[in-house]
């Protein structure tokens, strides 16, 4: 085990941030600039000075409806300036802010999201009105937006360590975990290089992510705490990304804009999936681009990568600041460099945990023997290697390798074959059975034989998919990633049509 390089490969830059809650940083923004737009949505524009006021308003209301430091607030809002307005103020209060679509959002899931977080208030439109269960207090943003009184700053101590935001995950596996993520984790990644991805005042940022998935956190308060101008989507995404200088997006949402119109982004950023590397090429010859890598137990990401065209090789790069990554066998031991393990990440990304369950923190979470002093670290689920260079190779998931005829395979990997075929832009692969293996490629010019005999070249035959369907575009989830459950129903019926 070579031990230096595991120490230099393995730790971030420690870069020093500045101890302060997130909404004190977008209060100093805007109070040097108090006229400069803060966020636009469907050609109506809100200035720092106005967004300060509105949230000054609602988080005294709050405070008034009985709101205290490390309380939760639910945000259950559609997309628009009141959701703005309701993260900060939520801030403001000493709160930390639950957020859901009310396009989306199941009462079910509502109610268990309360309970587990709970939050008695919710803040909602009253042009987006939400179920709200009985006990619960409901608060429509709008309608305090509408009062125009003047509410002083209600002036709740700053403490770095209390929660920022609650993200619950997909839930795909079972119900969703609550992870609480705290003031010190975002500041670490977005007042930091090259996580703040160079926003300045006066930068358009694109606002395209769904609420509730951590990388909206990384587009909106990235924005405000640099002195952005937020530009949050309607229904067209390319429309935004047009008009946008930086844009955070999945790869799948990235595959179905084109770059070709977008002449003014000069930053884009990917994570949340593997990213194709034809992909991250059509977009690095024409902006800087990053692809990153983190659950949203590290704090949306902890490993970046700049990635230059004809290097020939697309990584999730190096630890951020402040940040640490492990490659370790099942023991927890490191890897020698080159091995195949999983990551685990320490580091100021670690977040809080999960919300009332400490099995699954048990489970996921651990002491940071390399670390000490009482530090933690994440179980990623992630595969990876570290390359000679000091890069980390991302290869695939614990979680999402199948048997197939009693060998293991890394679905991943037979999609980035099928994304290496000429005109493929994003693929899936999904386990039909214990023997079969169903593919699909996006868009629906891509010829699934040549697709297919391009996994026979690259892999073993028993990574070969039965079959390779063409769609012009693959179905997302609500969080903009590959909805791979619909796939799997898609395949099914294919194979019920074929029977």
């Amino acid at each position: 085990m070579n031990w230096e390089r595991f120490y230099q490969f393995g730790w971030g830059p420690a870069r020093p941030v500045p101890r302060s809650s997130i909404h004190e940083v977008i209060e100093a923004q805007a109070a040097a600039t108090p006229a400069a737009i803060a966020a636009e949505h469907a050609g109506e524009r809100i200035t720092y000075g106005e967004l300060t006021s509105h949230a000054n308003r609602l988080a005294t209301r709050l405070v008034q409806h009985g709101t205290r430091p490390g309380d939760r607030v639910a945000l259950v809002v559609r997309r628009g300036l009141p959701m703005v307005v309701g993260i900060l103020a939520i801030l403001k209060a000493g709160a930390s802010y639950v957020p859901q679509d009310a396009k989306i959002v199941r009462p079910v899931t509502l109610r268990h999201m309360l309970t587990t977080a709970r939050a008695r208030i919710v803040l909602t439109q009253s042009d987006a009105p939400v179920a709200i269960p009985a006990g619960h207090v409901g608060i429509d943003i709008d309608a305090v937006m509408a009062e125009r009184t003047e509410t002083a700053d209600p002036r709740v101590g700053s403490a770095p360590e209390r929660g920022c935001y609650v993200l619950f995950t997909s839930g795909t596996t079972g119900s969703p975990n609550g992870v609480e993520v705290t003031h010190a984790n975002v500041a670490n990644l977005l007042l930091t290089e090259p996580g703040d991805l160079g926003i300045r005042p006066g930068t358009v940022v694109g606002q395209i992510l769904n609420i509730a998935f951590d990388m909206a956190a990384w587009e909106i308060l990235g924005c405000l705490t640099h002195g952005g101008t937020l530009l949050i989507r309607g229904d067209d995404i390319g429309a935004t990304a047009r008009r946008a200088d930086v844009l955070i997006a999945t790869p799948t949402i990235l595959s179905r804009i084109d770059p070709a119109a977008c002449e003014r982004l000069r930053t884009v950023a990917v994570a949340g999936e593997p990213c194709p590397r034809n992909l991250a090429d059509q977009w690095a010859v024409r902006a800087t681009f990053y692809n990153g890598c983190g659950p949203t137990e590290t704090t949306i990401v902890n490993t970046m990568h700049r990635y230059r065209p004809g290097t020939g090789r697309l990584t999730i790069g190096r630890p951020t600041p402040n940040n640490t990554v492990y490659v370790l066998d099942e023991h927890r031991n490191p890897l020698p460099i080159g091995e195949v393990g999983e990551m685990w990440a320490g580091g100021d990304c670690v977040s809080a945990g999960y919300l009332a369950n400490p099995e699954l923190n048990a489970e996921r979470y651990a002491p940071d023997p390399f670390l000490g002093g009482g530090r933690q670290m994440f179980r990623t689920r992630d595969l990876g290697r570290w390359t000679a260079d000091g890069e980390l190779e991302h290869l695939g998931r614990t979680d999402d390798q199948v048997k197939i005829r009693g060998f293991r395979v890394e679905l991943d990997s037979v999609s980035a074959v099928l994304e290496g075929v000429p005109g493929c832009v994003r693929a899936a692969t999904v386990r039909l059975d214990d023997r079969t293996l169903v593919s699909f490629v996006q868009p629906a010019s891509v010829d699934p034989g040549l697709a297919r005999d391009a996994v026979a070249n690259a892999l073993p035959y028993y990574c070969v998919p039965a079959a390779v369907h063409t769609l012009e575009a693959l179905p997302l989830t609500s969080r903009g990633k590959i909805d791979k459950a619909r796939l799997l129903r898609l395949a099914r019926a294919e194979e019920g049509a074929m029977a």
